[in-house]
C-alpha cells in the first residue's frame, strides 16, 4: 500500500469514527425534529461576490448536516432601500439555490436590527437553533442591536457572525453581539470560499446536532470549525 492509499484509508477511518460517534449521541432535538438555522446575508452592493459564493456552497452545508440529522433553513436578506425579506423554512438545497439565484444585490444601508427582530419573532412560533449572519459592515445603533442579541440569548439562539474584510467598527460590534448571544464571530479573508464553506458547514452541524456534534466535527476537520467551537466554550 502506497502513501496515498494509506492516507485515504486513514481519512475514511476518521469519517467512519465520526459518524459512529454521532449515531451514538442522544438526539439533540425533542421528537426528532429537524435542526433549524436562520441564514441571513447582507445583500447590499458590496456583497455581490460573497452572495454568489454562498450560492455555490449552500448545497454542501445541507450535505454536512445530513450526517447528523435533518436541517431546515430559512434565508433572510436585506438590500436597497428598506428591503428585508425572508423565505419559508426550506429542507431542500435546490429550493434554496433557486431562491438565492433569483436575488441580485443592491446598494443600501445595513438592516441587522430587522434580521435580529425577525429571528426573535420566528422563535416565538417555532424552535430556532442558530442564526448565521454574513456581512462586512455595521451602520446601526450598537445599543439596540446588543439588546436584541440579549433576547437571542434568552431564546438559546447563538449568533454566528461571519465577517468579510476587516472593518474595525464592524469587527468590534460583531464581536460584542456574538458574545452577548452566546455565539461566535469569525473574520474571513476577501473572496475566500474555503473559509466561508467551513464556517457554514460548522454552523449547520451545530444547528442539526448541537454542541456535541460540532465538537466531533471540529476534531475531524479542525480549521474554522475549531475556532467556532473555542468561542462557544
Amino acid at each position: 500500500m502506497n502513501d496515498k492509499q494509506i492516507k485515504n484509508a486513514e481519512t475514511s477511518s476518521q469519517v467512519s469514527e465520526f459518524l459512529d460517534k454521532i449515531d451514538n449521541m442522544p438526539k439533540p432535538h425533542e421528537g426528532g425534529r429537524p435542526g433549524r438555522l436562520v441564514f441571513a446575508m447582507d445583500a447590499t452592493a458590496s456583497r455581490a461576490s460573497t452572495w454568489d459564493m454562498a450560492c455555490k456552497l449552500q448545497g454542501d452545508m445541507f450535505a454536512k448536516s445530513s450526517a447528523i440529522g435533518s436541517l431546515e433553513l430559512q434565508l433572510v436578506f436585506f438590500r436597497g432601500y428598506n428591503e428585508c425579506k425572508s423565505t419559508k423554512w426550506l429542507s431542500n438545497p435546490m429550493d434554496l439555490l433557486r431562491l438565492m439565484s433569483s436575488v441580485s444585490c443592491l446598494a443600501g444601508q445595513t438592516q441587522i436590527e430587522r434580521v435580529l427582530k425577525h429571528t426573535i419573532k420566528e422563535a416565538a412560533n417555532t424552535d430556532v437553533d442558530a442564526l448565521v449572519y454574513v456581512g462586512d459592515s455595521m451602520e446601526e445603533s450598537l445599543d439596540k442591536l446588543g439588546a436584541l442579541a440579549g433576547q437571542l440569548k434568552i431564546h438559546s439562539i447563538p449568533l454566528f457572525i461571519f465577517q468579510e474584510g476587516h472593518d474595525i467598527v464592524a469587527s468590534d460590534a460583531f464581536r460584542q453581539l456574538a458574545k452577548i448571544s452566546g455565539g461566535a464571530h469569525c473574520t474571513l479573508d476577501h473572496h475566500s470560499p474555503a473559509q466561508l464553506g467551513q464556517l457554514l458547514n460548522a454552523a449547520a452541524v451545530y444547528a442539526a446536532g448541537g454542541r456535541g456534534a460540532l465538537s466531533e466535527h471540529a476534531k475531524l476537520t479542525g480549521g474554522m470549525a475549531k475556532n467556532l467551537l473555542k468561542q462557544l466554550d
